[in-house]
């Protein structure tokens, strides 16, 4: 979509609308100015008819005055036009000298809401302390900054009772997690055990790790759209998170029999080692899992101008592109291999796109001709800076 040339803001409009008002009451008083002067010369001036008296009709002094009486009118109406022309370009140059006026008051006008939208724009979830404080008369913008600001605390006091909940609960949740497996290991430590209690404990091992997995996702998915990224000044490569999170899937890879393809070069971003060692993690594990017997995955690492780039080509079925979107979004599966409960949580891509929000870039997801997903994450790229060796 083209960018119109001249961009319509406000203190264009507010120039415009001045300029204009300018240029329609000047008009309007030069129009009254001409009729007014107009029709006080034609009264003054009344040129009377000639009289001629005697035989040799010779002009009497009343025909002279009457000559001269309209020479004068035509004089005057002359005057009049040359007063009309002088007006109009008199007019001219004030409707271009009120339209800078015009530009410059629209500026000191509007100079407090510049204010406002740029002390809106520095804050967001993680600075929501952060006040725009607005000094001077309290009018509609004093008024308009000091309710951003009230919204601003009663969004403070909402992520702050959330980022409670989120600790309160981890907290809580993973108590009765481990109760059950401490009842779980003192029930299969007895003698004489019977196999069906074997086939129970194997059982809820396997939900107990499911439900520490959604747990650990959850809780993963809240710091990362809380923004805690804690570790602001660490750089890593890409290239070892990729490498590391394709270590963690060998033994899958090898059962599947997929092809892994990487082109890794010198990419490295900026932020918390922990959750974009997760967010990889996530995207490796997508590929994998959803992948299909002999597939491929093709994995490629580069920069471009300040980005660093992510890019992960995986096979499998064929996805609706409408509803690719949608798999960023929290339990969004779109195929039936998405939908149990052992393939996933429908979480990872979720959390590949708040981590990838909180370091300032984005998750693009597109669905393949040929079959499988397409995922592009987009990070601003470090560059210069001594990478961080990132633990596995």
């Amino acid at each position: 979509m083209k960018r119109p040339l001249l961009q319509t803001t406000v203190r264009w409009r507010l120039t415009l609308l001045y300029g204009g008002l300018f240029l329609a009451c000047g008009a309007a008083l030069l129009a009254i100015t001409y009729l007014l002067v107009a029709h006080a010369t034609l009264t003054n001036v009344r040129p009377r008819g000639l009289v001629l008296r005697g035989s040799n009709n010779a002009l009497t002094p009343d025909a002279g005055h009457a000559a001269l009486g309209g020479v004068i009118a035509r004089v005057r109406i002359a005057d009049l036009h040359q007063l009309v022309i002088e007006s109009a370009i008199a007019l001219a140059i004030m409707a271009v000298l009120s339209t800078l006026l015009g530009w410059i008051v629209a500026g000191r006008v509007l100079a407090p809401l510049r204010k406002i939208t740029a002390a809106a724009q520095q804050i967001s979830d993680t600075n929501l302390h952060q006040r725009l404080a607005i000094e001077g008369p309290r009018d509609e913008l004093r008024q308009l900054a000091d309710t951003i600001d009230g919204l601003l605390g009663r969004l403070e006091v909402a992520f702050e009772a959330q980022r409670r909940f989120v600790a309160n609960a981890s907290h809580e949740l993973r108590t009765p997690l481990t109760a059950m497996r401490v009842a779980v290991d003192i029930a299969i430590a007895k003698p004489d055990v019977s196999p069906q209690v074997h086939v129970l404990d194997t059982h809820l091992r396997r939900e107990l790790d499911h439900a520490d997995q959604l747990l650990e996702s959850f809780l993963m998915l809240a710091r990362a759209q809380h923004g805690e990224i804690r570790d602001h000044t660490s750089v890593v490569p890409l290239a070892q998170l990729v490498d590391d999170a394709l270590a963690k899937q060998d033994d899958t890879i090898s059962a599947k029999q997929i092809t892994s393809h990487t082109t890794l070069g010198p990419a490295q971003v900026s932020g918390s080692p922990t959750l974009l060692a997760r967010m990889v993690d996530n995207l490796i594990d997508n590929a994998v899992r959803h992948n299909q017997t002999h597939g491929t995955i093709d994995i490629t690492a580069d920069t471009d101008a300040d980005q660093a780039r992510l890019i992960i080509e995986s096979d499998g079925p064929i996805l609706d592109p409408n509803a690719v979107a949608g798999l960023a979004q929290p339990f969004r599966r779109i195929v039936a291999d998405r939908t149990g409960s052992q393939n996933g949580h429908g979480l990872g891509l979720s959390i590949v796109a708040a981590v990838a929000a909180a370091h300032g870039g984005t998750l693009q997801l597109q669905a393949r001709d040929q079959g499988g997903l397409r995922a592009q994450v987009a990070l601003p790229a470090t560059a210069g800076i001594p990478a961080t060796k990132v633990p596995v």
